[in-house]
């Protein structure tokens, strides 16, 4: 009797693990570096000039995890300001002098806090909103970002606002070496975006409930 009963908790503790497996979904894994990349803006006509930073310092939370929430919530990143690449050396140089060393720290930090996905839609990437904690000059900011995933490649964009991030003084002094150029204004509010590569392994990625 008691073997009968030990060989159905062993059944029984098998079938709970594959259940348990099953439910769990696929296993993610990121693969490769972080792109932080940016959109200012100049002119009253609000004409885009691009870029990124070169020095981006990633430290996921998790390499691997059953969803975004375990490998990405908690993860973080250390931008260096001064490697910003516009592919224009001129620009650059300014950016760094007139507009980043205003500030009182040449990092940017940011850190995922959390992430929601939308509604699965067949044939569509999957999409939802990615929450980060932003620290700038001093300041944190809470961001959230639109982000989409399709074909390995989780990309995602904001916008923020450098006055939120008591800027002024940085923007005003790169309105001012660039007033021509930008015809006399350099607008505040400014695109990010970063992009990383997640591999899901085995099966598809299940959203987020």
């Amino acid at each position: 009797m008691k073997k009968i009963i030990l060989a159905s908790l062993i059944i029984f503790g098998l079938v709970t693990s594959v259940v348990a497996a099953q439910k769990a979904g696929c296993t993610l894994a990121q693969k490769g570096k972080v792109t932080a990349a940016w959109m200012a803006y100049k002119t009253p006509a609000k004409k885009g000039v691009s870029g990124v930073f070169d020095s981006v310092k990633y430290t996921p939370i998790a390499k691997e995890g059953n969803n975004f929430r375990e490998i990405l919530v908690g993860s973080s990143v250390v931008i260096d300001t001064t490697s910003v690449n516009s592919k224009h050396k001129d620009r650059d140089a300014k950016l760094v002098k007139f507009f980043f060393s205003n500030m009182n720290s040449k990092i940017i930090d940011a850190k995922i806090v959390d992430i929601k996905a939308d509604k699965k839609i067949k044939g569509k990437p999957r999409t939802g909103v990615v929450t980060l904690d932003i620290t700038m000059n001093g300041v944190t900011k809470r961001v959230p970002m639109k982000y989409s995933f399709a074909d390995s490649i989780f990309s995602a964009k904001g916008v923020i606002d450098v006055f939120d991030f008591s800027a002024n003084k940085a923007l005003s002094a790169i309105n001012k070496a660039c007033f021509d150029l930008h015809q006399g204004k350099t607008w505040n509010d400014v695109t990010i975006a970063f992009t990383t590569h997640i591999e899901a392994i085995v099966c598809n990625v299940k959203p987020l409930k």
